[in-house]
């Protein structure tokens, strides 16, 4: 009786915790997003988009306009895109959880795991076609590399846009990316100033190959996606999924926009074998997946299913601020992140055809956009952060929110 007692209580208390760490989400009457964005659909301006603002387990959700407008398939949660730089915070997650480990220090030199990084050149001069290189005095570490002051080009030559099968689809596999970027002169010494760069979060992914064994994305693979629940996303889309997926469109200047079949930083065909997995940009995903992702980081490491990718501190203190010197701007492990740690301290990452998720942890909140829009702007960015201000502002009841989470205000 005793032993059944036990059980019986043992139980229940593994899933009070479970509970705890899975807040329900309470969908929201409101609709700020529809709201501003419904002129932009009805003209064609927009082909379609989705918003997700979150708040203390109240979610409002908007999915308007078209997935594709020429078959006039309405936009879902579940179409597949292609998140491009936004690949750049799972990288940063799989760092990240290395350090967290132990096998990891942010301060390491590169060339301990990746010896061709040993010597490095820095371009001085390039006048009349004559280039002038001095040798590296700084040692390059894995935190610049992560944080974008290693002074590496955006892309290497092997990934260039304007070859067929170059780009973020095509290039080379992470460790070839790593022995030829460590052939490029670097545009400044490591760590004195920033330059945006696919390269050096490549750079990361190859490291973490070498000190797991496993491709980086097999490991990421490993250790997020599938503990997450986070099945549509893969860096080779099946044909069933690309058959819905969210087309590419060109906004114009009042008038509908224009699709666009492919854009030569991502080459069709998504998923042969002249695709490489790409830390820098070319995961593929869902709205679903990626509001998996992003809450976890809300959540400070746990997902909503309750599972833990990272610790609390992991996240505090290597993704949702700065790595950077203070005399730069916020960035932390494939994260943009603010420089200090204060309760308006959104993080996370946007894409170049338009999508983008940040987070706040201290106020548990979410704002994630999904959009495919190669060139021409975004006119109605400016409605969509009006009605980000009115859903943030909006009073709503947390109280079972609180009950899950254990916070109080």
């Amino acid at each position: 009786m005793k032993n059944r007692m036990f059980v019986f209580v043992l139980s229940l208390f593994v899933a009070l915790v479970v509970s705890a760490q899975s807040p329900k989400v309470r969908d929201s009457n409101t609709s700020y997003a529809r709201e501003a964005l419904q002129t932009y659909v009805e003209s064609g301006r927009l082909a379609g988009a989705i918003s997700v603002f979150y708040k203390d387990g109240v979610q409002e959700t908007c999915c308007i306009g078209y997935a594709d407008v020429a078959q006039k398939r309405p936009i879902k949660m579940d179409n597949v895109f292609m998140q491009c730089s936004q690949t750049k915070g799972f990288c940063g997650v799989t760092i990240a959880k290395l350090v967290e480990q132990g096998l990891l220090s942010l301060d390491d030199p590169v060339h301990k795991y990746l010896p061709e990084f040993k010597t490095l050149w820095v371009e001085v001069q390039n006048k009349d076609g004559v280039r002038v290189l001095h040798k590296a005095k700084n040692v390059l570490t894995v935190r610049m590399v992560m944080n974008h002051t290693g002074g590496f080009p955006f892309e290497i030559s092997a990934k260039r846009n304007d070859v067929r099968g170059g780009g973020w689809s095509g290039g080379a596999p992470l460790r070839q990316v790593a022995s030829i970027a460590a052939e490029t002169p670097l545009g400044f010494e490591p760590g004195t100033r920033e330059r945006y760069s696919n390269t050096g979060i490549d750079i990361g992914a190859a490291i973490v190959e070498v000190i797991t064994g496993l491709k980086w994305e097999q490991y990421l693979k490993q250790e997020v996606l599938d503990p997450l629940g986070m099945k549509s996303t893969w860096f080779w889309p099946s044909d069933k999924q690309l058959k819905k997926k969210i087309e590419l469109y060109q906004t114009q200047n009042n008038a509908p926009a224009v699709w666009v079949e492919e854009n030569p930083w991502q080459q069709r065909p998504y998923n042969d074998s002249h695709v490489f997995a790409s830390a820098g940009a070319g995961l593929w995903t869902n709205a679903n997946d990626q509001l998996k992702f992003y809450k976890m980081l809300m959540n400070l490491g746990i997902g909503d299913n309750g599972v833990r990718i990272l610790k609390e501190e992991t996240v505090k203190e290597l993704l949702a601020v700065t790595t950077r010197p203070q005399n730069m701007g916020g960035y932390s492990l494939g994260l943009h992140a603010p420089k200090q740690d204060n309760e308006n301290g959104w993080f996370g990452h946007g894409g170049a055809w338009g999508t983008n998720c940040s987070v706040n942890w201290h106020k548990k909140e979410l704002k994630l956009w999904v959009i495919q829009c190669s060139g021409g702007g975004q006119p109605w960015q400016k409605d969509v952060d009006k009605a980000a201000e009115k859903f943030f502002a909006h009073s709503f009841d947390s109280s079972a929110a609180n009950a899950y989470t254990g916070r109080t205000k």
